[in-house]
């Protein structure tokens, strides 16, 4: 599978949106907007809180959010039986540098590459464009 876009530039591995809301509002608008895409969240690690409880550091607000769509997880596990590896698609809300809170998602295309199974190419796509939609509507 090509990670070949417009131009022949490679493809980023992420999407990402800087929103105007809190951090804990992220959380929730993320959470609802996967949800009406057919996600649910099987992981929750909130990193701020392992930093300081394993290594007494304080971190800014984030947090891994493990997505999974069912039905695209199937179908990717029916052509791979070793893709649950790169399951579930992450989705991290964080506070950034500038203090804002931003929301990315892993670019599905990008990180499925690495199978170099071409039937993962089409759910690759489709996961894609469910992440992408999720991000624009935050």
């Amino acid at each position: 599978m090509s990670i070949i876009s417009n131009g022949g530039l490679k493809l980023n591995y992420y999407f990402t949106k800087v929103l105007g809301c809190s951090f804990e509002e992220a959380i929730l608008k993320v959470t609802a907007e996967l949800k009406n895409e057919g996600f649910g969240i099987l992981t929750e690690i909130n990193v701020k809180e392992t930093m300081k409880k394993k290594l007494d550091v304080d971190f800014r607000n984030y947090k891994i959010l493990g997505a999974c769509n069912p039905q695209f997880a199937y179908k990717a596990l029916q052509e791979e039986e070793k893709i649950g590896l790169l399951l579930p698609c992450n989705v991290i809300v964080q506070e950034n540098s500038q203090g804002k809170v931003e929301v990315s998602a892993i670019n599905p295309l990008v990180s499925m590459q690495a199978v170099e199974n071409s039937n993962l190419a089409d759910i690759a796509q489709e996961v894609k464009n469910k992440l992408e939609k999720v991000i624009s509507l935050l």
